[in-house]
């Protein structure tokens, strides 16, 4: 069984490239797999590894930020490993937005699971999915509005055309992308802004199935794909030629080929693309029967 451990923290870092080598160094040597984020800004990452593993991870990274504590985490299990390799990556923004929050993060903003759905009841709430359009088909919570934004550089735009005087209610997977966005109305002068503290995975944990307000499942940035309640791997699988999720529904379809194409991408894909995925994929099934991992199985993230 291992442990994925999700979260992120808003914090000054300095000195990068040096930290860089000494979390991945850490990472390699302790059998820790998954990807990080570090800026100037902060630090925004999943990992995966056996419990004893994760949690010598944990102190590591509050060592490292010499910090007690992270603004948001969780941990979920799996039954396999659900990345192939351990990412370290420098980005001048743990989540692109164009805005520095370091001194524009409010903590009292933050509405626990438990009180969550009284706030998205209320028919004068703005309920707004701060994710991109692709995940919000996979799962969301009712009355959710989907902002088409496929770059969250571009959220701003849309976050312009919202009325100040509305009361907003902000969610995404972990909680990250909601922080800088409610920084962001806060500074053009929203009052009543709130988001989902630890996202929709800190949400799926804590309420119970017969209580949620959630439709669906919730798509994650590794193998397992999508989640249900109590954080259970979920029924998507990821199209090989668009890197996008697939449900059963979609496999049906006569657009789905297994390694090559979705009923969204099939009409998109060359023919030349599609001879090329089947020749990727014919070699996928034979490392698979001879129990190797063939050079062209990528991980998804």
């Amino acid at each position: 069984m291992f442990n994925i451990f999700g979260f992120y923290k808003f914090k000054k870092i300095l000195f990068l490239k040096k930290k860089k080598k000494i979390l991945k160094d850490f990472f390699l040597n302790n059998n820790i797999r998954g990807t990080i984020i570090i800026s100037p800004e902060g630090i925004n990452g999943t990992i995966s590894g056996k419990p004893k593993d994760i949690t010598k991870s944990k102190n590591k990274i509050k060592k490292f930020l010499k910090n007690s504590h992270f603004d948001s985490e969780n941990i979920s299990k799996s039954k396999f490993q659900p990345f192939h390799r351990v990412k370290v990556k420098i980005k001048k923004e743990v989540v692109p937005i164009g805005i520095n929050i370091m001194s524009k993060i409010k903590k009292n903003n933050y509405i626990h699971p438990l009180k969550w759905n009284n706030l998205i009841k209320d028919k004068n709430t703005y309920v707004l999915d701060s994710r991109k359009p692709f995940e919000y088909e996979v799962g969301t919570f009712k009355k959710a509005i989907k902002p088409k934004i496929d770059n969250f550089r571009e959220f701003p735009k849309y976050l312009n055309t919202l009325n100040k005087k509305k009361t907003v209610a902000m969610f995404c997977t972990g909680g990250i992308r909601c922080e800088k966005a409610s920084a962001y109305l806060e500074q053009r002068g929203f009052k009543n802004v709130y988001q989902l503290k630890g996202g929709i995975l800190n949400y799926l944990k804590k309420i119970k199935k017969k209580d949620s307000l959630w439709k669906g499942e919730c798509f994650v940035f590794d193998n397992r794909v999508s989640v249900k309640h109590d954080l259970i791997v979920g029924s998507y699988s990821m199209c090989s030629g668009c890197r996008k999720p697939i449900s059963s529904k979609d496999k049906k379809s006569i657009k789905y080929e297994e390694g090559v194409s979705c009923p969204r991408c099939h009409s998109k894909l060359s023919s030349s693309q599609k001879v090329r995925f089947r020749m990727r994929q014919k070699q996928v099934n034979f490392a698979k029967k001879t129990g190797k991992r063939h050079i062209f199985q990528k991980e998804y993230y």
